[in-house]
């Protein structure tokens, strides 16, 4: 399975958790990843007893990569239409953006791309010392999509417009620094994190309570 998914029973409901497990390809995303990402969403989204969301990787190198340029080019090879995974991929990140639960995303490691897409739009974001940050598509001569044009047009300086046409990487300090993610966390507290997650009772106005959590190990 490229992503798992689990229920972990807290002091006052269930942390969901999602797992991006293709390690050999860094996490790059395939639409069957896309889609499978996007279901589980929507069930959770009405399941009261999930009081939260959290994604992470199971790779200590990367986050998520990006989408998976191979993948779609055999897609299209196969006569499948490209459009089809574009348009699930986008659907995805603005359903995470509009998400009416906690989405906890734990960026430790490289966050390029379909990766940036499936994180900052999350409502908390939390960056390691292992973040690389880039949105690389013009590369491949792309524009920077998975809304990209939302969030690097609302950082500082137009330096938004800058990371759009190079490419250009940034660190965990960069990256908070433009408001692309919320905290700075060490890696070795985000287990720690988890555990202060699922022990915290989440009843009541659960993305304050979150944020004090995240907050604290910053």
């Amino acid at each position: 399975m490229n992503v798992l998914f689990e229920k972990l029973l807290g002091k006052s409901g269930i942390l969901g958790v999602i797992t991006l497990n293709r390690s050999k390809a860094l996490n790059a995303l395939t639409y069957d990843m896309i889609q499978s990402i996007s279901h589980q969403l929507d069930k959770w989204a009405v399941d009261q007893e999930v009081k939260a969301v959290l994604i992470q990787s199971n790779n200590e190198k990367a986050f998520c990569a990006g989408g998976d340029i191979l993948y779609v080019y055999q897609a299209k090879q196969n006569g499948q239409s490209i459009y089809d995974i574009f348009k699930e991929e986008y659907i995805l990140n603005q359903k995470i953006f509009t998400y009416p639960k906690p989405y906890i995303a734990f960026l430790n490691g490289i966050t390029m791309g379909g990766g940036v897409g499936i994180s900052v739009h999350g409502s908390h974001r939390i960056g390691t010392e292992k973040l690389l940050f880039s949105m690389p598509e013009t590369g491949i001569g792309f524009f920077p999509d998975v809304g990209g044009s939302y969030f690097l047009s609302r950082c500082k300086q137009n330096i938004g417009i800058y990371l759009g046409l190079t490419g250009a990487r940034l660190n965990a300090a960069n990256t908070l620094a433009m408001q692309l993610i919320d905290y700075y966390i060490p890696s070795e507290y985000l287990e720690r994190v988890k555990q202060a997650l699922l022990t915290t009772s989440l009843d009541f106005s659960i993305k304050e309570v979150v944020s004090g959590i995240l907050q604290s190990y910053a």
